[in-house]
C-alpha cells in the first residue's frame, strides 16, 4: 500500500471527499431556499440560525471544500486535456495552497 502515501493518491481522497460533502451539502441548502417559499418568517429564523458561530465556521469549511473540489477537478482537466508534461506535484500544491487563499479571503471578509 506504498501508493497511498503519495501525495496525489490524496488528492485523489481529498478530491472525492469534497464532493461527497458538497453533495451532502446540497439538500440543505435547497431546503433553506424552500423556506423563502413558505414565507419571511421562516426564512428569517433560518437567516438567523446562519449567524451562529459554528454556522459561520462551517461556511469556511465550505467555501474550503469548493475551491478544493473545482481547484483539483481543473487540475485533472488540464492534465487530461493537454499534451503538455505538466509535474502533478506542483499543480497539486497550488490548487490546494490557491483553495486555503481563497478560503482564507472568505474568512477574512467574513469577520
Amino acid at each position: 500500500m506504498k501508493h497511498r502515501s503519495h501525495p496525489l493518491w490524496k488528492a485523489f481522497v481529498v478530491h472525492r471527499i469534497s464532493g461527497l460533502a458538497l453533495a451532502l451539502f446540497l439538500p440543505v441548502h435547497f431546503f433553506v431556499l424552500g423556506l423563502a417559499l413558505e414565507g419571511a418568517e421562516s426564512l428569517n429564523a433560518a437567516l438567523k440560525f446562519s449567524e451562529l458561530p459554528f454556522v459561520k465556521s462551517a461556511e469556511v469549511l465550505l467555501v474550503l471544500l469548493l475551491a478544493v473540489h473545482l481547484l483539483g477537478g481543473i487540475r485533472i482537466l488540464i492534465l487530461e486535456l493537454t499534451q503538455l508534461s505538466w509535474d502533478q506535484r506542483i499543480l497539486n500544491r497550488s490548487a490546494f495552497s490557491l483553495s486555503v487563499v481563497i478560503a482564507g479571503i472568505f474568512l477574512w471578509s467574513a469577520v
